[in-house]
């Protein structure tokens, strides 16, 4: 148990873990006495966001070259981090929801959180651990200030803001999940 230790603070798990808590924590509070009504979609992927973009600095070691060269079979490691970063970044929303604040539906919660590991992922891969929160915020920018989606550019675009049960959304979460973690878990992050 004392490498998994050993990993975890290397990844800087703790400190990444407390932020996806904190920023859960104060979106619920502000979202809690906020009248009963539904819940802009917004305000959970807000949540997913900075949840994986707390968690996408742990990505990268401390020092590539040593992970590149140790002894130990890094892909299943890589992946297994890449799905426990959307595992722990839902469940900590979902977990928010039993405290009575509805934020999303178990299915939009799950699917963005899905889509969203795999985009922070690829962005390690393609910018490095540091920057790998680029790709889910500019993505998420872009969400916010894009047209009504009527077509399917449109609602790949804005994925992550469209009701569960859109195909489109859930295919484009389906194919950043599966692209983000086999890339991450080949290559690695960017030095």
């Amino acid at each position: 148990m004392r490498w998994l230790t050993l990993y975890a603070r290397s990844r800087q798990v703790p400190a990444s873990l407390a932020a996806v808590v904190l920023s859960a924590v104060a979106v619920w509070a502000l979202v809690r006495d906020g009248g009963g009504g539904p819940v802009d979609p917004k305000v959970p992927v807000f949540v997913l966001v900075a949840g994986v973009t707390a968690a996408s600095i742990g990505l990268g070691g401390q020092d590539l070259a040593l992970d590149r060269t140790a002894a130990i079979r890094w892909r299943p490691r890589r992946a297994a981090h890449v799905l426990l970063i959307g595992t722990v970044v839902c469940a900590v929303l979902l977990a928010a929801r039993t405290t009575g604040a509805e934020l999303a539906a178990t299915a939009f919660v799950v699917r963005d959180s899905a889509g969203l590991m795999g985009l922070v992922a690829l962005g390690a891969v393609a910018c490095g651990a540091r920057y790998a929160w680029t790709p889910p915020i500019a993505w998420l920018s872009f969400s916010v200030f894009a047209p009504p989606p009527t077509g399917v550019p449109t609602q790949v675009a804005t994925w992550m803001l469209l009701p569960p049960g859109t195909p489109t959304a859930t295919w484009t979460a389906l194919v950043l999940a599966t692209a983000g973690t086999a890339a991450y878990a080949l290559a690695g992050p960017r030095r």
